[in-house]
């Protein structure tokens, strides 16, 4: 696993041992960021100097890639032991403890935080955690209106987001057995 662009492009990351992360593979993160910058939605702009959120962060690849193409900060949520350690290493392999923080939490219970302009979300496929975790985050103040997510879910993973949580959809595809959608916080 390494950083596909920006400023660390082709910095190897670590993964944790075990089953408990599944790191995202880099073809599905090098089609996110492609998604999230071409898109008549999305841009560079979206990125470039915008405090950014990875949960469910694992070894912190989305948030690290963020940070690697200009975001100003990131946080990173993550609640497993083994994860952390490998999140924290890989922030320290690029040299981005001053930009990095990271919260040693649950996403569906994260203290309060600040707005960030894009989301990214990559929870454990098939446990139904997404909408929890949009819920839990919203009501922390990481996604306020105009916020952009992010979302990696299994490719036959149901997507039925109720309508209070005023997302627009923008765009979903799918990557072998990964589904990338975004939305737009209302």
């Amino acid at each position: 696993m390494r950083i596909i662009a920006g400023a660390w492009r082709g910095r190897h990351l670590a993964s944790p041992l075990g089953q408990n992360t599944r790191p995202t593979a880099d073809r599905v993160r090098q089609a996110l960021f492609d998604m999230l910058w071409h898109a008549s939605w999305g841009g560079r702009e979206l990125l470039e100097e915008a405090d950014i959120l990875d949960a469910f962060a694992g070894t912190g690849a989305y948030g690290l890639e963020a940070l690697s193409r200009g975001a100003a900060r990131a946080f990173f949520i993550e609640r497993d032991r083994g994860a952390l350690a490998v999140l924290r290493r890989n922030i320290a392999l690029c040299g981005a403890e001053d930009r990095a923080r990271v919260i040693a939490a649950d996403a569906l219970a994260p203290p309060f935080g600040s707005p960030c302009g894009v989301v990214f979300l990559d929870p454990p496929y098939r446990q139904g955690l997404l909408v929890p975790a949009l819920v839990a985050l919203r009501g922390a103040k990481y996604i306020v209106s105009g916020t952009i997510i992010a979302a990696e879910t299994a490719h036959n993973e149901p997507l039925e987001l109720p309508s209070d949580l005023a997302l627009t959809p923008l765009a979903s595809r799918t990557h072998g057995a990964a589904r990338i959608s975004f939305w737009r916080a209302g």
